[in-house]
């Protein structure tokens, strides 16, 4: 790290702190980059370098973890969480859930209670697998060694909500994928809760064609933060969908697998599947 980059990154170390210490005072830009002695302009640019987030999101970031805290631990009412978060009000309190979280501030305060998920076990070539979907569509894929953790774990996302072990249609079209309908993979519909930054490096992943892989260091670039690569790796670790939303194919820029939240053995048995399925289609067409 050269002299430059070493006053960069205490400049920003020190933004972070600042915003995490008065974000009840919702500081615009210009304060933020006042405190750090750099132009508004020069400060949203270098903060999104380092941080991998703008300014203002990271700003929402810290409001929202706050405000679900409070949500979760004081039952507090939805205005009083709003003041105590430094918001004008529960219209804003609720923007910022949607925006953030893909549910509102009650719904998140009822961890579900209105929301019906179905969900079932079903074998996979890589393993037994839990599928849950709502109406809207998948939320939650995962390998399943142990049903009773596997289903603990969406439980845990979503206390309140009614559970129903129940294969339904729009389960049925994700699984396709494992056959050999990947092609209609745009067909199948997603329910998912995370950032902008989650769901960015998300939808990149659904890019990366199958039997191809990518690197960190790429999804970064993609998504127009190209210092980010460690915030790419949280967001792909974080992943709610196994295999639909293919983060076992990104690996390291070294050629090394990485992790991989089901163990790199699996990672590397679907990755040589997945070519091993590519390379029969390349030959049945060249035959036709």
């Amino acid at each position: 790290m050269n002299i430059q980059e070493d006053i960069n990154y205490h400049r920003i170390a020190d933004a972070i702190h600042y915003i995490q210490t008065n974000f009840k005072d919702q500081p615009n830009l210009d304060e933020v980059a006042k405190k750090v002695n750099l132009s508004p302009f020069h400060f949203q640019r270098l903060f999104t370098e380092w941080a991998g987030t703008s300014p203002k999101k990271f700003l929402q970031y810290t409001s929202i973890e706050y405000a679900k805290k409070i949500l979760k631990e004081n039952q507090a009412t939805l205005f009083e969480t709003a003041l105590e978060t430094g918001l004008s009000g529960t219209s804003r309190l609720h923007d910022l859930f949607i925006n953030i979280e893909g549910m509102t501030p009650a719904e998140y305060k009822n961890g579900g209670k209105n929301l019906s998920i179905n969900y079932s076990f079903t074998e996979s070539p890589f393993g037994n697998i839990l599928v849950a979907s709502t109406s809207k569509g998948i939320c939650h894929i995962a390998f399943a060694e142990d049903e009773n953790k596997a289903f603990s774990i969406v439980q845990n996302q979503f206390p309140n909500a009614s559970f129903t072990q129940h294969l339904d249609l729009i389960q049925q079209n994700a699984l396709y994928i494992f056959n050999h309908d990947w092609k209609k993979l745009n067909q199948i519909k997603l329910h998912l809760k995370g950032t902008d930054f989650q769901l960015k490096v998300w939808e990149t992943l659904l890019k990366i064609p199958m039997g191809q892989l990518s690197t960190y260091g790429t999804i970064a670039k993609q998504i127009e933060n190209p210092n980010a690569s460690r915030a790419v790796g949280s967001a792909i670790g974080d992943n709610p969908v196994a295999f639909l939303i293919p983060c076992h194919r990104v690996i390291q820029s070294t050629g090394k697998l990485g992790g991989y939240m089901w163990g790199t053995t699996r990672k590397t048995a679907i990755i040589g599947w997945e070519a091993s399925k590519i390379n029969i289609e390349q030959e049945t067409d060249f035959i036709k």
